[in-house]
């Protein structure tokens, strides 16, 4: 049994929309991720996709590629991306009652794995693209989101825990944010993200270890679409 993570898959088996144009990797990375899953990931495993699942707008739009996914081997949680538009739509507890058996998501809630809890939201940083009020607004809302996370896992008893995010744990030059600082509250051992594609955004946030916290980048394209261990 094995935990692993990979973000930032952006299918689109529905719609046209192709990840090409922004780099070369991208040529039949859908091929690429079912290879390299179906080569790590056992069925005993587990594996959360940190965001940005489907280019589709709605669920009708996303069947395809959130088939894609359930279809791969082990049990997969989903968190939620900025991409992610069919969530606005459906709250989690729907999504997980309409897909129950074939998948998991995170959002105001937690999951275990062994002694640990997996936490999470899709976080938000400021990549200069809103306002500051907007941008504050935006990340305070997901910061409650990953307090709810927290506190429902303490209630349960735990107190190991992996917190995940879509969006980068700061914004470009900080040397720690809201969401670092709760990591570091609860004691989490790693933090682990996505969203950041191609070289000139890899190195926007933390990598390796900080005030005692594994970060880890997982955006697909940052690993070549090969799921990243995270814990035996």
């Amino acid at each position: 049994m094995a935990l692993y993570a990979m973000g930032d898959f952006h299918l689109a088996f529905s719609v046209d929309k192709s990840m090409e144009v922004f780099d070369g990797i991208w040529k039949d990375h859908e091929k690429k991720i079912e290879k390299n899953w179906c080569k790590l990931v056992k069925a005993t495993d587990t594996a959360v996709i940190t965001g940005d699942h489907s280019w589709g707008r709605n669920l009708e739009e996303c069947e395809k590629d959130l088939e894609f996914i359930s279809e791969l081997p082990g049990r997969k949680i989903l968190l939620r991306g900025n991409h992610d538009m069919f969530w606005e739509a459906n709250k989690t507890e729907q999504l997980n009652k309409q897909f129950q058996g074939r998948l998991e998501f995170l959002q105001n809630n937690f999951y275990a794995y062994g002694e640990y809890a997996l936490v999470g939201t899709k976080g938000y940083c400021y990549e200069g693209k809103d306002s500051v009020e907007h941008f504050e607004k935006l990340r305070d809302r997901e910061l409650q989101r990953l307090e709810t996370s927290f506190e429902g896992a303490v209630a349960a008893g735990f107190g190991k825990f992996i917190m995940f995010l879509h969006y980068p744990p700061t914004s470009i030059g900080e040397q720690e944010s809201p969401f670092t600082l709760l990591a570091e509250k609860y004691g989490v051992s790693k933090v682990v993200y996505s969203h950041c594609h191609g070289t000139e955004r890899f190195d926007d946030s933390f990598k390796g270890y900080v005030n005692g916290i594994e970060y880890k980048l997982v955006s697909g394209d940052y690993l070549n679409f090969r799921p990243e261990r995270i814990l035996d």
